[in-house]
Formats: structure tokens, C-alpha cells, sequence
């Protein structure tokens, strides 16, 4: 898994290079933040993962990765069906197909439709500007313990911040940012507090 995710990032790097317009870059997970996740979903042993933005699927490996080892599953979900074709490729090349579904939906949508606390981990990864329309669903989707991570936080904080002024305000909440990659905001649903 590891060489196909080094491989999909170095072909990223170079395809990027080429693109002036930011929506034709593939845009991959940096191998430090795709480690931070496979680490965050290992260590609230994440069985159902929902993924918003699939790109080329580097995240998506990550995170495949990290459900094999506790017998979960990733949904990844994506505007762009092509992308997702190429992702899907890519996880079949890395032996991960039976952990990973594909769908090609807008986040809003698919996070409106899941049930309250269905997500073990839920990671964000596209447009950021729609987060905000999203809500209260990225919250009510994560059941007690749950993680939601955003990426972009440093890179992007301007784009990122109206999500964190909705997680900063929310009761039951853990929040922080990350220096990893370009920047993880993770909020942690909090569990019961014994003796509250």
C-alpha cells in the first residue's frame, strides 16, 4: 500500500506542477497528514468511515488501510466520477477493494441522508466554502467518541474557519488544529463524563 501511495503522490506532484487552475490539480494528501489519519482512525477503532472528497484516492488508501485492521468499511464520496474511477483503480492496485465504497454524490447530500452517530471518523476533504452549508450534518452523523477531521486548516484558515466557529461553540466538542500537512482541524465527540 505504501508504494502505491508513493507513487500516486509523486505522479500528483507532477501533474500539479503543470496546472495553473487550482480545480484541475489532483491535490493528494501529504504523506505526514495520510499518516496522521490512519493513526486517528486506529486509535478510536473506526469500523464506519465516510470520506468527502476522494481526489485521486490517497486519503482514501490511508483511511481503506486503517478499516482492514478493525473489519470496517470506508465510503468515499466525490462530485467528480472520473476521479473516482481513477481512485478506484488505484485501491484495487493496493488490494484494499473490499473496504472501500465509492459514491458519486455531493457531500451535503450524503452526510443529510446518514443517520445520527453512523461515523466513526469523518474526514473533509473538498470544497471548503460548502462546509458551512452542510451543517449540523457533519456533527449529527459522529456518534459519541467520534472524530471529525477537516483538512486545510493552516493552509486555507480563512475557508476553514466559519466550520471552526460552529465546532469552537458546540457543546461536547474537543477541538484542535494539527500542523500536519496543510493542517488538520479534528474535533472529538465527547462520551458521557462519569460522575457528571
Amino acid at each position: 500500500m505504501l508504494r502505491v501511495i508513493e507513487d500516486l503522490t509523486e505522479a500528483a506532484a507532477r501533474h500539479d506542477a503543470t496546472r495553473q487552475d487550482r480545480l484541475e490539480r489532483w491535490r493528494v494528501l501529504e504523506p505526514d497528514a495520510g499518516r496522521f489519519v490512519w493513526f486517528l482512525a486506529q486509535a478510536v477503532a473506526a469500523r464506519r468511515v465516510v470520506e468527502i472528497g476522494t481526489s485521486r484516492g490517497v486519503s482514501t488508501l490511508w483511511l481503506a488501510d486503517a478499516v482492514r485492521a478493525v473489519g470496517g468499511r470506508l465510503l468515499s464520496v466525490d462530485t467528480d466520477a472520473d476521479a473516482q474511477e481513477h481512485a478506484a483503480r488505484t485501491v484495487a492496485e493496493a488490494g484494499l477493494t473490499e473496504q472501500v465504497s465509492f459514491r458519486t454524490q455531493d457531500g451535503g447530500a450524503a452526510l443529510a441522508a446518514m443517520a445520527d452517530g453512523e461515523v466513526d471518523l469523518l474526514f473533509l476533504d473538498a470544497e471548503r466554502t460548502e462546509y458551512l452549508s452542510w451543517w449540523p450534518h457533519p456533527l449529527r452523523v459522529l456518534r459519541r467518541g467520534g472524530v471529525l477531521v477537516a483538512d486545510n486548516a493552516l493552509s486555507h484558515p480563512d475557508e476553514i474557519a466559519p466550520l471552526r466557529d460552529l465546532l469552537d461553540v458546540e457543546e461536547g466538542l474537543a477541538v484542535t488544529t494539527v500542523p500536519v500537512g496543510k493542517g488538520e482541524l479534528v474535533a472529538v465527540r465527547l462520551g458521557e463524563i462519569p460522575g457528571s
